[in-house]
């Protein structure tokens, strides 16, 4: 087989504007597990949004993305659903900014001779494929960007608004996250931006510029993000996945107090996670256990254990039809880092 056999299908996002899930949501509250789990996630979000005081905090960690739910994140920077963005690398670089050069993710299996993958030069992820020569554009697109940078130390905020500029002159495709996000003034923060294809182009950066070369300044980011949180009155979680993207979020609040600024807890959150609690990973940690740490409130918190690509557009669909995202203000966070 050739690899154009096997990169043949496209993963097609799925659009949450296309379907109205508010009356399956409102049926799943009178139902029971992991149901009744994603119709409160549900009212919670809502909530979130119907709240003129909160900031919301999009988490992004897993492979949603290029599973097919890039569109859903986009759509809830357009419509003003989401005030921050914590993410993987691989999220924001190997799948948004990826498929806004023009390049897609396939369709594939997860019974497949490996071997025969990488021979082709075709990465998988579980039944998913990207083609490794694309990525590696991916890769040389952003030591472009950062050649032509000011050599110094940047947050992934900075340099990912970067990012966004270079696709409001070049994109192949529109409406990406990170297109929509420098376009709206919403900051994305890569806490690990070096493990992904930003990793690779930005050390060939530093190796042809060693002694002159930008860097990415992992601690400014925890402090910039730390700075909205200690400018927004009430904030909200919403968080796909777990890991690094989640703790770097749920921190904020214990690093105001450490720079003595006291902020009250994160008042909402919804975490979506196939993960098990009993091992003590970070991913499958409950949010109850995160309030013993002083992160996030009691009163409003939702744990969905479920597999995120078969609940999020539920999620997403019933707060757009919902429509009280009209209404709210835009929040503009990364102004103030001007």
């Amino acid at each position: 087989m050739r690899k154009k056999d096997f990169l043949k299908e496209k993963v097609v996002h799925i659009d949450v504007k296309s379907f109205d899930s508010t009356e399956i949501i409102e049926a799943m509250k009178g139902m029971s597990f992991t149901a009744r789990d994603t119709a409160r996630a549900a009212d919670i979000l809502n909530m979130m949004i119907k709240d003129k005081d909160c900031t919301i905090i999009l988490c992004i960690a897993g492979s949603t993305s290029a599973a097919g739910c890039l569109q859903i994140y986009a759509d809830m920077v357009k419509y003003n659903m989401v005030d921050a963005i914590v993410a993987t690398g691989a999220a924001i670089v190997d799948m948004d900014f990826f498929e806004a050069l023009g390049f897609r993710h396939y369709k594939g299996s997860a019974a497949v001779d490996d071997k025969k993958l990488r021979e082709l030069y075709i990465d998988r992820i579980y039944d998913t494929f990207i083609d490794e020569e694309q990525l590696q554009t991916c890769d040389n697109t952003i030591k472009q960007i950062a050649d032509g940078l000011s050599r110094r130390p940047y947050s992934s905020r900075e340099f990912i608004k970067e990012m966004g500029k270079y696709l409001a002159d070049n994109a192949e495709k529109e409406n990406s996250l990170v297109q929509l996000a420098y376009e709206n003034e919403v900051p994305i923060f890569c806490p690990a931006f070096s493990d992904c294809s930003a990793g690779f182009g930005l050390a060939k950066h530093q190796v042809e510029n060693p002694q002159n070369h930008v860097s990415i300044d992992s601690v400014r980011d925890f402090r910039e993000l730390t700075e909205i949180k200690m400018r927004s009155a009430v904030s909200g979680l919403f968080m796909i996945g777990g890991g690094v993207p989640k703790n770097f979020a749920q921190d904020t609040v214990i690093c105001a107090e450490v720079l003595g600024k006291p902020v009250p807890m994160h008042k909402y959150a919804v975490q979506i996670t196939v993960a098990d609690v009993r091992d003590g990973g970070l991913s499958g940690s409950t949010l109850r256990e995160a309030s013993s740490w002083g992160k996030v409130d009691t009163g409003c918190e939702q744990m969905v254990y479920a597999e995120a690509t078969s609940v999020l557009p539920l999620l997403v669909s019933y707060v757009y039809h919902k429509g009280n995202w009209q209404k709210r203000r835009k929040r503009q966070w990364s102004k103030i880092f001007e």
